[in-house]
């Protein structure tokens, strides 16, 4: 015989059905009746409850915020309430327009797909020894004895923590990007919400490491019960802002995104323990997929009675009525879309960073899930750091058959996405721009850029270990700034190109290969490649099957993966013909036309190309051009804006210079090695900042001196050179390149 607390939708079925509804318990929150009599009319949703007004609330009500009615509290069976629902956490909101506080009435709680589909949680009481007299006590104390049922999350005690933690976290030390603009001597995460107030985003980014500083259990709680306890947090923020912006109107209701997990594991490293729990783990998107609507309720509709009911998804299941609780009818329950709730929802591949892989192995993926606001965030070529929570989903032996494999398949429900990484500059991203640096170091840079001798400060700065070739280091420094977009659509002349291609070729062992590594780990959208390990479809685009939908995408390549970036192209020269064919469109007007298997688009591919080349002799022939040392065709050289030439002097008085850097290299100290060098992070600083907010115009000066400098003995002499077809041709482009 069960107990009355276990059968809630009994009694509210009899209720329903004529019955006097019990007096409420004072104790109670005031909208509780009201969503008692709502689910009795839908017939599916469960009294939930919520957190009282902050202006009413009792010293213990905070804890007693998932305690039992008064009348069953001598009973130590588990209570059962719905943890993902969104009437289970959070302020009180829009649903709710009998509860006091006027400032979350127009608020709407929106679901977090990301942290999973509905079930059912329950919540034990640990130290009841099933005697009645011996539990009578406050609702604080009973608020300190449940926990949810499988875990030790205590829900009053983890949103008290957690909003003492926002209320006084202050680290005067931290150097975080994301504090730029906040007083560090004051609580940081108060000013976040201030900025939320102002702003309007409802999103608030929190840091683990923050968080384990503060509060060790707390910290540990949320890695290994990230989707009981982050319900918990979003209830906790919500409560804080509301009650200090009670006038504030927001989308939805704010929800806590944590990031930067201690528990970064590598995607080799990802096992059976860290299934449910919250991971961070680095890698660059290789592909993304297009908007999938995903249902989060569902409604039906009796074909009899016309009586409707709402279900919630679980773990992608719909758990369709077999009968209709208005009139006994059998499967009468017809699912209508258009009154469903439904959430976006994206598929994306994380592939592991090329850095990151063990020599000789290839490289692992992983499938994200990013749903809501986070969909369109990264796009594939995105080196990001990912925190969600680790997912293992059963497959079914026979879609008609319920039997279901042994083994599972993986992946990461995406909570936050962060792209900055400390080695490479900063990608310019619209929603962060402003944030990027701070005002002493944008004065400090505009300091550094009055010196004269700048230009060649900052070319001793790139790739420092590589002796000489100064010219070559300020080409490479004009192609990392890149230029002004020129777009003249209104007049009919189409766009020019911002970014300039560098072709780097002579003797073996001078150190292009080099200067393509150091400009690779530089740039935060930059693909290496090696011309003889590359195809055409590599470079370009190719056409595959989705293992998830079945249906046919077009996964892109090398030369769309590092659009707004730089690729680097080793061994240029033994590239096959039909590879090199598809960079002409690509270097020229910057874009990649397909047409295959039934997919005509034409994709971006603003990208940089910086190529080396070995002669075909193995050694540099000066008695030959450079077509014939290099045997590329006159249209594929027309199309580096520079190209130069590093050879070997043979000289003695070189190779004692060469040999003096080489050593200097490994006994110099740091200090002297500072003194003659600029800081790399100055020189990324530098970089990042001049392609984001300088944009030089050409002049009536400079136009002058450029039409002084190509005078008409120039283009005679370019006109002498088409004689002979071994030289290149000089046209009006490479006066619009000057």
């Amino acid at each position: 015989m069960s107990s009355p607390a276990s059968t809630p939708s009994r009694r509210r079925g009899k209720r329903g059905r004529g019955s006097n509804p019990p007096t409420q318990d004072a104790r109670s929150p005031p909208s509780q009746k009201r969503r008692t009599d709502d689910s009795t009319s839908t017939g599916d949703l469960q009294p939930m409850p919520t957190s009282p007004p902050a202006d009413v609330q009792s010293p213990g009500a905070a804890d007693a915020l998932f305690s039992s009615p008064p009348q069953f509290r001598h009973s130590a069976i588990p209570l059962d309430f719905d943890i993902s629902s969104p009437l289970t956490y959070g302020t009180p909101s829009s649903r709710v327009e009998g509860t006091p506080r006027s400032g979350v009435r127009g608020t709407p709680v929106r679901q977090r797909p990301d942290l999973g589909s509905a079930r059912k949680a329950k919540q034990v009481d640990l130290h009841s020894d099933g005697l009645a007299e011996d539990i009578v006590g406050t609702e604080q104390s009973l608020g300190q004895r449940l926990v949810i049922w499988g875990t030790d999350v205590n829900v009053a005690s983890c949103k008290e923590k957690f909003q003492r933690f926002l209320q006084r976290f202050i680290d005067p030390l931290d150097k975080e990007d994301e504090d730029i603009g906040l007083d560090l001597n004051e609580p940081r995460y108060m000013q976040r919400l201030q900025e939320i107030n102002m702003v309007g985003e409802p999103f608030l980014n929190v840091n683990c490491d923050h968080l384990r500083s503060f509060d060790e259990n707390l910290y540990r709680q949320l890695i290994c019960y990230p989707q009981e306890v982050i319900p918990t947090f979003d209830m906790a923020a919500n409560e804080i802002f509301f009650d200090r912006y009670p006038d504030s109107i927001l989308e939805h209701q704010i929800q806590v995104r944590p990031y930067n997990a201690l528990k970064t594991r590598n995607m080799r490293n990802l096992n059976p323990e860290d299934i449910d729990q919250l991971i961070t783990i680095s890698g660059m998107v290789i592909r993304s997929s297009q908007l999938i609507p995903e249902m989060q309720e569902a409604f039906f509709r009796c074909q009899v009675c016309a009586f409707t009911t709402r279900v919630e998804i679980d773990r992608g299941r719909i758990a369709e009525p077999s009968v209709c609780k208005n009139c006994n009818t059998t499967h009468s329950m017809a699912l209508i879309h258009n009154r469903s709730m439904f959430s976006d929802k994206q598929m994306i591949k994380l592939q592991e960073s090329p850095e990151d892989m063990p020599p000789g192995q290839t490289p692992h993926m992983v499938a994200l899930f990013a749903h809501n606001d986070l969909v369109d965030k990264v796009q594939p070529g995105d080196r990001v750091n990912v925190t969600g929570i680790y997912r293992a989903v059963p497959i079914r032996v026979n879609p008609r058959v319920s039997s279901v494999k042994s083994v599972y398949k993986t992946h990461i429900d995406v909570i936050h996405y962060r792209k900055t990484d400390s080695k490479r500059l900063h990608g310019v991203d619209e929603e962060t721009e402003q944030k990027m640096f701070t005002e002493e170091r944008v004065e400090m840079l505009k300091e550094l850029s009055k010196k004269p001798d700048i230009y060649e400060r900052l070319a001793l700065a790139l790739a420092p270990s590589i002796y000489e070739h100064e010219d070559i280091k300020k080409g490479i420094l004009l192609q990392l700034c890149g230029g002004s977009r020129k777009d003249f659509t209104h007049t009919g002349r189409g766009n020019f190109r911002a970014e300039i291609n560098i072709l780097l070729c002579g003797d073996p062992g001078t150190s292009k290969s080099q200067l393509l590594q150091y400009v690779y780990n530089l740039v935060p959208r930059g693909q290496y490649t090696s011309g003889k390990g590359s195809s055409a479809v590599g470079l370009t685009a190719y056409v595959m099957k989705d293992p998830e939908t079945r249906q046919l995408v077009l996964q892109t390549g090398a030369l769309v993966l590092s659009d707004n970036g730089i690729c680097c192209i080793d061994e240029f020269d033994k590239m096959n013909e039909s590879t090199r064919s598809v960079l002409h469109e690509v270097m020229e007007q910057q874009t990649l036309s397909i047409a295959k298997a039934g997919i005509i688009c034409q994709l971006n591919a603003r990208t940089s190309v910086l190529a080396a080349a070995n002669p075909i002799e193995s050694q540099w022939n000066p008695k030959k051009t450079t077509i014939e040392n290099i045997q590329l065709p006159h249209t594929l050289l027309s199309r580096f804006d520079l190209i130069f030439l590093m050879l070997d002097p043979r000289d003695e008085a070189y190779d004692r210079r060469l040999a003096r850097h080489l050593v200097s290299l490994y006994y110099q100290s740091e200090e002297k090695m500072e003194e003659e060098f600029m800081d790399m992070a100055v020189l990324r600083d530098y970089i990042a900042y001049a392609r984001s907010y300088v944009n030089p115009r050409l002049g009536e000066e400079a136009s002058q001196a450029l039409i002084e400098a190509v005078t008409r003995e120039m283009f005679e002499e370019a006109l002498r050179a088409l004689a002979d077809e071994d030289f290149l041709t000089v046209t009006g482009k490479t006066v619009r390149l000057l």
